[in-house]
């Protein structure tokens, strides 16, 4: 199997980006492989195979209006990292405590590995303690119990 060019790499994620800005979930699930692997460690999340829909569901009525923007990528090897700013209005905590109503934005860092032209791993981090301190509530709120 040959490796993809970081022009085709970036161009993957960038129509990741778009389907999830639009909160596309059948979009969204279309540049997703059927294997893959969606992981927040910011959040304390893994999904795995066809946990991942159920998860991106669940992200986008936690943020109906989110929207993700990537400002820079670098390929190492067969891993792309993305980085920019993710920016959303949370409808809740999963910790149960009300959100204040602001939207919030933070700096975002992805990375991605692909198998077959589709994402097969994905690593999402952002500064959750950020959007805790924006939606004034915890960032335990935020967090899943491991």
């Amino acid at each position: 199997m040959q490796a993809l060019t970081r022009g085709e790499a970036v161009e993957i994620v960038e129509r990741l980006a778009a389907a999830k800005s639009r909160q596309d979930v059948v979009a969204t699930m279309a540049v997703y492989h059927p294997d893959a692997v969606l992981e927040s460690p910011s959040l304390g999340s893994r999904y795995v195979g066809a946990q991942v829909e159920g998860a991106i569901t669940q992200w986008f009525a936690f943020a109906p209006d989110y929207e993700v923007r990537l400002d820079g990528h670098g390929l190492d090897g067969e891993t792309l990292c993305c980085w920019g700013e993710i920016a959303f209005t949370p409808a809740f905590t999963f910790g149960g405590a009300a959100p204040n109503g602001n939207r919030v934005s933070v700096p975002v860092f992805i990375l991605f590995r692909f198998h077959d032209g589709r994402v097969s791993w994905e690593s999402f981090h952002f500064d959750v303690a950020g959007v805790a301190r924006q939606c004034g509530v915890d960032v335990t709120a935020l967090v899943r119990a491991s």
